[in-house]
């Protein structure tokens, strides 16, 4: 039996690959390593799962509806039928969407549909796991975030991407009946992590003496999620396939955030610490797409996946500055 996984060699989706083998699974996983961010740090992520048992790379891109046909073949040919996917292939950024919104049609909404279209050839699939964002809660001001909040004024292109991925999904699942999951990421650090998310972005900046750009002058909370507490979160959802709901529709949406907003500045503080040195600021106005807070209620999730994250930043920063300073070779 195999899992199917898009984005392999992107920050959550390379962790969960290593999750997965570790646990004994089949992994083949396929990655279009667009130059996005730096393809060695791409490059260098799969270099750690290229020598384990069970793990096969496809290169190739979610919107090629030939190449995820021939990826998913050749996935069925290695390690036997693909019984789940992880779809979490994507174009991901807020502010890169108001500079280039067509990239985000390409990889967010053709590659949604691609992947969904090409389940309807594999018999032994049991459930179809994707990721979506935090951001589809738009300018929402009710804290926390609920899945049963309405999410219908997204404040970027990006957002409303992942939104209409997820709507996409649901219609996929009302027609089709195959059981797709929706999880709302919420500002995954740690090690091996985006050069363009804030934790990387200002160890960059202090390290090389620059002042970092802090938006809305501080102002801003967000709900830190340690990329541990994301993979255990995948994980659980994988194996809990949604089950029907009132409507017969097999879909669910879930947060997997750490379920405590943290100050900016609380978290630039902590970052200081780990480094050792002091930060410069550059205190900005708010960015357009973006929004002051962001919070999850996890409730569901951890009803229905016993999803319980455990890493507050005063732990998971120190963990992703010792592997920042290591990639870099940072003494």
């Amino acid at each position: 039996m195999t899992i199917f996984l898009t984005g392999a060699a992107g920050f959550i989706g390379s962790h969960v690959a290593e999750a997965l083998l570790s646990r004994g699974e089949r992994v083949v996983g396929i990655d279009n390593l667009n130059d996005y961010y730096s393809v060695d740090l791409k490059r260098a992520r799969l270099a750690r799962l290229s020598g384990r048992t069970g793990f096969d790379f496809i290169e190739g891109d979610v919107a090629d509806r030939a190449a995820v046909d021939a990826a998913l073949k050749r996935a069925a040919s290695l390690g036997g039928p693909v019984t789940g996917i992880v779809h979490l292939a994507a174009q991901a950024g807020v502010r890169y969407s108001l500079e280039n919104p067509y990239v985000y049609a390409d990889a967010n909404l053709m590659g949604q549909v691609v992947m969904l279209e090409a389940t309807r050839g594999l018999d032994a699939l049991t459930h179809f796991v994707y990721a979506s964002s935090s951001s589809v809660y738009g300018a929402n001001t009710k804290l926390p975030f609920s899945t049963d909040d309405p999410v219908d004024h997204p404040v970027s292109l990006y957002a409303a991407t992942k939104r209409s991925g997820e709507l996409i999904a649901h219609s996929f699942s009302h027609i089709h009946k195959v059981p797709t999951t929706g999880l709302r990421f919420f500002t995954v650090y740690g090690p091996w992590g985006r050069p363009d998310m804030a934790a990387y972005l200002f160890c960059d900046a202090i390290m090389a003496g620059r002042p970092i750009r802090v938006f809305n002058e501080g102002r801003m909370e967000r709900d830190f999620t340690y990329i541990d507490d994301i993979v255990a979160g995948v994980l659980a959802a994988l194996d809990h396939p949604a089950a029907p709901d009132a409507r017969g529709v097999p879909t669910k949406l879930y947060n997997l955030g750490n379920h405590k907003s943290e100050s900016l500045l609380r978290f630039i503080e902590v970052i200081e610490r780990a480094l050792g040195r002091t930060a410069l600021k550059s205190l900005e106005p708010m960015q357009a797409g973006d929004v002051p807070a962001t919070y999850a209620d996890i409730e569901a999730t951890r009803r229905d996946l016993g999803f319980d994250p455990a890493t507050p930043i005063e732990v998971g920063i120190p963990k992703f500055v010792a592997w920042y300073k290591d990639y870099h070779g940072i003494a």
